[in-house]
């Protein structure tokens, strides 16, 4: 089961006069971190605002920082923030998340503590004192706090998949996947799938999981992840010149991952395909030379 992600903070835009282009890129949901970054930039350096507005540049330009993992600098501006207006719950909030990446973890929930102090119907504050809660082993606390963002924002596709996550790592199957699914309803996209595919395959509905990893195949069919859970499904169902095709693709997307080609290989060999097999278990030793599974099948195979 992956670990929850961490959902980025966007910076509410502070209520004033008008801006301009640079004030608007600045807080603009459909910014990239650069774009952000520089956009804030070129607000704080004008020197043209104060109080709240000129925090929240600050705030949203840490945003930014922090996406693109420059942790320092981000700290740097999301102190400064909080200096600029200590009530500004946006500022805390988007600090917490920094701490969270550096694994403070008391900081953060310190911060997040702050945030729904200053403003509780802040649902993104509870999601990601959610995520440090899990981060420190609290899966109860984690829990309490996706509770309280859903309560806050029914429609928190995010906050359902962070609740899942939960859910699946305490072995609650069905909660799990009822959390899964809404988030599928909300936002169906790759990773939702292959969320609920998990659960389903660590809960042995094959069936069920190969569906979810197909449909997460349809959405993104150049993304590996889809092809390289089907594949693996299809082995444990037997199916191994199926599986054998999918780990085809999923190598075709990424060429990298060390378990498409050892698992490959052992479709191969189950196949008959023994040169085929030995490329690719070769091909998965040196890409991962302690990879016991590899070593073990060359060693049988004689080709070690």
């Amino acid at each position: 089961m992956a670990l929850l992600a961490v959902l980025a903070s966007a910076t509410p835009v502070p209520a004033a006069a008008e801006g301009g282009p640079a004030w608007d890129a600045c807080f603009a949901l459909t910014s990239t971190p650069d774009e952000r970054v520089t956009a804030c930039s070129t607000v704080i350096d004008t020197k043209s605002e104060t109080g709240r507005r000129l925090a929240g540049a600050y705030c949203s330009r840490g945003h930014g920082l922090t996406e693109k993992r420059e942790l320092d600098a981000a700290l740097s501006d999301l102190d400064e923030a909080v200096r600029l207006d200590p009530d500004y719950a946006c500022a805390y909030n988007n600090r917490g998340r920094v701490y969270n990446f550096k694994r403070d973890y008391d900081r953060a929930i310190a911060d997040y503590d702050q945030a729904i102090k200053l403003d509780p119907s802040l649902a993104l504050a509870y999601n990601n004192r959610g995520d440090s809660r899990y981060n420190k082993g609290d899966l109860d606390g984690a829990i309490a706090d996706f509770d309280a963002a859903i309560k806050r924002n029914p429609n928190y596709a995010r906050a359902y998949a962070n609740r899942g996550y939960v859910y699946a790592r305490k072995h609650d199957t069905a909660h799990a996947l009822a959390d899964f699914s809404t988030r599928i309803k909300l936002a169906p996209d790759l990773i939702a799938y292959i969320d609920r595919g998990n659960v389903y395959r660590d809960s042995e509905q094959l069936d069920r999981a190969a569906a979810d990893y197909g449909e997460a195949i349809r959405i993104a069919p150049t993304d590996a992840r889809g092809w390289r859970n089907r594949g693996m499904i299809r082995l444990y169902q037997g199916d191994n010149k199926g599986g054998a095709a999918d780990y085809d693709k999923a190598l075709q997307y990424d060429p990298s991952d060390v378990f498409s080609w050892n698992n490959r290989g052992q479709a191969r060999l189950r196949l008959g395909d023994k040169q085929g097999a030995i490329a690719d278990l070769r091909k998965a030793l040196e890409l991962e030379p302690g990879l016991a599974t590899a070593r073990d099948a060359l060693q049988k195979l004689g080709a070690l």
